[in-house]
Formats: C-alpha cells, structure tokens, sequence
C-alpha cells in the first residue's frame, strides 16, 4: 500500500478500528482533501482526521472513512479505480435527519453535482440526491 502521510497518523490503526461500529462506511475516492472539502461543506460532517492517504469522518451519527486510490495500489480494484469510471454506480447511500433544502443550497453554493432535485417522495421523506466529487450518490432527507 503506497502511503504519502508525512510522519504518524492520529492514532494507530488497530486503535481506530476497533471503535468502529457494527457498520460503516468506507468510500475509495481520488483525491482525500477535495472530499473532505465536500463532506464537511455539503454534508456538515465533522472531521475527526485526514492526510493525503485517509480520513475520518462523521455525518450525523455515522462514521464514514474516506481512501485515496493509491492506498488500494495492491488491491484487485485498483485497475478499475485508476481508470477514472464514476464510482459506486448501483449503490446509494441513504443518510435521514438532514434538510434537504439546506443540503441543495450548500451543494449549489460549492458546485457539487444534484443528480435530483430537492422533492417530497411517496415513502415519506423529502430529500434530494447529490453526488460526491467521485460519483457517489447520497440521498439526504428528512421526514415529512
């Protein structure tokens, strides 16, 4: 795995892995800082930690984990990755107890792509889906 973290991480990876929940979420992406950039913008994430290689992230009550694609190096997806295709086609990231609204503005203000315009939906939600600067797709809503 190639690595580009100038001196030690925040903590050691055993030592965050085992306070990770029973599910998270780990998104390969192509560049950590542009995401980090969007997560925090656009999805108000709070940030526990990121360098070129990794970071740590949290939406709400989840955690997220963002990869550089050059950390996957040794990985069978890398060939796929280094191509440049959007990411995560088929998959979409759910994320409730958000304003929609607010998300749709806040995307717009930074130039994030808004795959659906910011709508109420039969199964009870107003939401709006956006995409990450990788291609993958959240639909962020709140109850209506």
């Amino acid at each position: 795995m190639t690595k580009k973290r100038q001196g030690e991480p925040w903590m050691a990876a055993a030592d965050y892995g085992h306070q990770m929940p029973q599910f998270s979420v780990n998104l390969i992406v192509r560049d950590v800082a542009r995401s980090v950039s969007f997560y925090t913008t656009v999805l108000e994430a709070s940030l526990h930690y990121f360098d070129p290689d990794f970071a740590a992230i949290r939406v709400l009550e989840q955690e997220l984990m963002l990869h550089a694609d050059h950390t996957y190096d040794g990985h069978p997806w890398h060939g796929s990755l280094s191509a440049g295709n959007d990411r995560g086609l088929g998959a979409e990231m759910r994320l409730l107890g958000m304003d929609p609204d607010a998300v749709a503005a806040r995307a717009k203000e930074a130039g994030a792509s808004i795959v659906v315009p910011a709508a109420d939906k039969g199964h009870g939600w107003r939401e709006v889906m956006i995409a990450d600067p990788d291609g993958y797709l959240w639909a962020v809503g709140a109850r209506i």
